[in-house]
């Protein structure tokens, strides 16, 4: 059903849904936000599969919080990430920006380690930053992945204060058998930092109660700072491996313990909505939930799904970069499904434009404005999207239709495969990527080859972050 369709069976119109000052949504009428710019959370989990929740699908999991911000708000079923892995996807949704404008990716390393030199450059802008000349507090809780040392923290890019680990939970491993390590995950086989803004306050994290301890910290933020317009970054390291539950959740879910951790995030999620319900603060807050990438296939039932998409975390097939995303607004935008086109980096111009100001004008955003879709006024501005690995395009998807130009798998030993006519694969009819349709369609790949064209000869590459390593003395 097309949004305005959706609208009409609701008995809602576009001109109901317009904001003052911020372009689209109603008129405030909470005690705390009359006359106030809208707050805005982020909540981005890691290797989540986008089969994994109650509301995208999954039989066993349960999703109960998630379930129903889905139903009060929206879920978009075309919603991207700006790579297939950690530190260039979490790079695209905080810049708007394809993570080869920053140098966050690269063909040598996929991500950031502990012995990396580099990190988010900083010219680049992120939401944080952009919106703190418009008044807002910000925090960063949970995972950061954008570099560890000083000038690459949270709060060095816009963020007032950071509660959280600075790369993922499976690195400074320091003991455990192998793989088994992973199967049976004990918090002291990592060692793996806490920071709260520029300082370790605990190493190694006790990663089994650091779900819980997010979702308060984020509460806690939330009610600090109701009197002001806020944003809230919450980046769960969890469902990546190894995997850690709260003794609460432990052993609860018909899905094992991979279960047992999406059911503590998702309880995490209700407690942040009470929070801004029993604030006052809900019809002023625009809350998104989606993932990084998709699930970490090579783990077994310790790794996600896809559900009914192809692959998983590291490729470019739909089920590394294609996420279960709920957006939330009640009151402001009209609950259903959304079939068109988003991204996270759509996120970012969204965001800013809402506070009330614009992205950067002095360097290329490849994020665009859902505001259309969102308050029913239109379809999406999104209709193509780049699928690279590292910094290279794998493929593209234009419309309905995607090209894959270089295929493989993400972890497996498969080689690299160069497809030249590209194989085509109509995501509406076949969102599996089963049935190669190029022969059919030569002027849909001569279409999606000049998008690539246009792309790659606007394209300024900026120095990679993610190879430099550092020195030992």
């Amino acid at each position: 059903m097309h949004r305005r369709d959706l609208l009409k069976g609701l008995g809602l119109t576009a001109a109901s849904l317009a904001v003052p000052g911020c372009g689209n949504a109603l008129s405030r009428s909470t005690k705390s936000g009359a006359g106030r710019k809208p707050n805005f959370v982020v909540i981005f989990c890691d290797d989540l599969g986008y089969g994994d929740l109650g509301c995208f699908g999954h039989p066993t999991i349960r999703t109960p919080h998630l379930d129903r911000m889905a139903a009060e708000g929206q879920k978009w079923t075309n919603f991207y990430v700006g790579a297939s892995v950690c530190t260039p996807s979490r790079a695209a949704l905080l810049t708007g920006r394809l993570p080869i404008r920053s140098g966050m990716c690269s063909d040598r390393r996929r991500v950031l380690f502990p012995d990396s030199a580099g990190g988010l450059p900083q010219s680049e802008i992120t939401i944080a930053r952009a919106l703190k000349p418009h008044g807002y507090a910000t925090a960063a809780v949970g995972k950061w992945h954008l570099g560890h040392l000083r000038e690459y923290l949270p709060t060095s890019h816009g963020f007032d204060s950071y509660f959280g680990i600075p790369y993922s939970n499976d690195m400074d491993r320091v003991a455990g058998e192998g793989r088994k390590a992973f199967w049976e995950p004990k918090t002291e086989y990592w060692n793996v930092p806490l920071m709260r803004d520029e300082q370790i306050v605990e190493r190694p994290a006790d990663q089994e109660t650091i779900t819980k301890r997010y979702s308060e910290e984020a509460v806690k933020f939330i009610k600090a700072k109701k009197d002001e317009p806020f944003f809230l970054y919450l980046a769960h390291n969890l469902p990546h491996v190894p995997l850690f539950a709260s003794d609460e959740f432990d052993g609860t879910s018909r899905r094992g313990l991979y279960g047992d951790v999406i059911e503590e995030i998702d309880h995490g999620v209700g407690l942040i909505l009470d929070t801004l319900r029993d604030e006052g603060l809900a019809e002023n807050t625009f809350v998104v939930f989606t993932s990084d990438n998709g699930p970490w296939l090579p783990y077994n039932e310790h790794g996600g799904s896809a559900g009914l998409l192809r692959e998983g975390k590291g490729c470019t097939f739909e089920g590394g970069m294609r996420e279960p995303t709920i957006l939330w607004w009640p009151s402001k935008i009209a609950p259903g499904v959304v079939h068109d086109m988003g991204a996270t980096m759509d996120l970012y111009t969204t965001i800013i434009k809402l506070a009330g100001g614009q992205p950067p004008a002095d360097r290329i955003v490849d994020g665009l404005d859902l505001s259309p879709a969102l308050f029913g006024t239109g379809p999406s501005p999104r209709d193509t999207m780049f699928y690279y690995r590292g910094t290279q395009i794998h493929a593209v998807r234009k419309g309905a239709f995607k090209a894959h130009f270089i295929t493989k798998s993400g972890y497996r030993r498969d080689k690299r495969v160069t497809h030249d006519p590209p194989v085509l694969y109509n995501l509406e009819h076949d969102p599996s990527e089963k049935y190669n349709v190029a022969k059919d369609h030569p002027d849909v790949i001569a279409d999606i080859r000049a998008e690539v064209t246009r792309h790659t000869q606007a394209l300024v590459k900026k120095e990679d972050q993610l190879a430099k390593r550092i020195k030992k003395e």
